[in-house]
C-alpha cells in the first residue's frame, strides 16, 4: 500500500504534498510516588514529516524534542508557578497585555539560566534558595 493510499482517508491529505513519512511513537510515562511506581497508560503520538530518515535518525529527533519539553516548558510550568497554585504556573498566568507575556517570559528564561550557570540542576531548590535572602542573588548577578 502506498503513502497516498494511506492517508485516503486523513482529511486535507492533499495538503501534505511534501509528506514522506508518519511516524506513531507509543510512549510508558513511569512516576514515582513515594516507594510506589505507578506507570501510566501510554499514549500514541504521531508525527508527520517530509524528511526521508531512517528510523534511529527519527527516534533522535523524537528524543530530542521533548528533551526541550521536559527540560524547559515542563520547568517553567511546574516550578516557576506562584505559591499555592496548582502546576500549570505559566500556561495560567493572567498576564495577557503585549508586551507583558513576552517581558515575564524572558525574565523567567533568564533566571532559568542564570540557575543553570550557576550549577544548579534542581530548578525548585535554585529558586527556593534564592529566595531566601539577597546573598545568593548577589552571587546570580556578580554583584558585590
Amino acid at each position: 500500500m502506498s503513502l497516498w493510499q494511506t492517508l485516503e482517508h486523513l482529511p486535507a491529505a492533499a495538503e501534505w504534498a511534501g509528506v514522506t513519512s508518519i511516524i506513531r511513537v507509543i510512549s510508558y510515562r513511569h512516576l514515582r510516588n513515594g516507594k510506589y511506581l505507578m506507570i501510566k497508560k501510554p499514549q500514541t503520538r504521531y508525527y508527520i514529516s517530509s524528511l526521508n530518515e531512517t528510523v534511529a535518525q527519527f527516534a533522535r529527533r523524537i528524543r530530542d524534542y521533548w528533551h526541550v519539553e521536559n527540560k524547559v516548558h515542563y520547568v517553567r510550568d511546574v516550578t516557576q508557578c506562584v505559591a499555592g497554585d496548582p502546576p500549570r504556573g505559566e500556561d495560567a498566568s493572567r498576564i495577557r497585555v503585549y508586551p507583558l507575556p513576552n517581558l515575564f517570559a524572558l525574565a523567567r528564561n533568564f533566571a532559568l539560566n542564570l540557575y543553570r550557570e550557576h550549577g544548579f540542576n534542581n530548578m525548585a531548590q535554585a529558586q527556593r534558595k534564592s529566595g531566601f535572602g539577597i546573598q545568593l542573588l548577589k552571587v546570580l548577578f556578580r554583584m558585590k
